[in-house]
């Protein structure tokens, strides 16, 4: 589940600018990058032109982007290129590298220490940049509710292990920190819900990729009662939001 949790305004914008991707004070990314981005996900591949490191040129470049909060408070703009070959983390075994690679095994949850801490994480590997993804499990966000539907503990662990969970309408999605939306599904649309300050704050998920290794369904556009319910309860927030002034979450 992917809400934003840095604020536009605190975009590094030089260093966009240093890989011409902001134009007039501006971040030039189309609207689900630049959400990505503010959900702290990564952004698709992009082409980037005209680089510089030092007194080497780069024509161009084929990379994925994301932002990341630095130890003084302030945003850092990560580049995440398409590597030639893939570097592993060393705390996985030589089997758990080529079973990731080769896509037999879609993520790894795994508890490794880091900088002399344990800590729970998810590996991922990207075709797309042939990287190894990490994900600090305690930053993965949980919804409460999808499709009108409560999520169980064990269904909320699940998700946060990156494995699939399964509704009582058929929905099955996952998470994943390569994909822009920080999650897949066996359909196209799907509304999650988030507890906060005893309101819900909803996300609606549009045009999602499918799970791993898998097709959507048949009849995706097949959706429940408790979709159109969620959809609705949305609608209704956001009128009210706007009412008071604030806008609700949306994807």
């Amino acid at each position: 589940m992917t809400q934003e949790i840095f604020e536009e305004e605190d975009i590094p914008i030089a260093e966009f600018e240093n890989i011409g991707l902001s134009k007039d004070g501006r971040i030039d990314l189309g609207e689900h990058d630049l959400k990505a981005l503010l959900a702290g996900m990564r952004t698709d591949t992009l082409r980037l032109h005209n680089l510089t490191d030092g007194d080497i040129k780069i024509l161009h470049l084929d990379a994925k982007l994301s932002l990341h909060r630095n130890e003084q408070g302030n945003l850092d703009l990560l580049i995440h290129p398409v590597y030639r070959r893939p570097k592993a983390p060393e705390y996985l075994t030589d089997d758990e590298v080529e079973k990731l690679a080769s896509g037999e095994t879609v993520n790894l949850d795994k508890t490794v220490e880091i900088d002399g801490v344990k800590r729970e994480v998810l590996i991922e590997f990207d075709k797309e940049t042939n990287e190894f993804v990490i994900t600090d499990t305690e930053r993965i966000l949980v919804p409460d509710y999808v499709n009108d539907e409560e999520l169980t503990p064990e269904q909320k662990a699940r998700f946060k292990k990156g494995k699939v969970v399964e509704l009582q309408d058929g929905t099955k999605f996952q998470f994943s920190a390569k994909d822009p939306n920080g999650i897949r599904s066996n359909k196209l649309h799907l509304v999650a819900s988030l507890l906060i300050d005893g309101g819900l704050s909803y996300l609606l998920y549009k045009g999602l990729k499918a799970l791993p290794g898998q097709k959507h369904d048949k009849v995706s556009e097949d959706y429940s009662r408790g979709y159109y319910q969620a959809l609705e309860d949305m609608k209704v927030r956001e009128v009210k939001d706007r009412m008071k002034g604030h806008n609700a979450y949306s994807r």
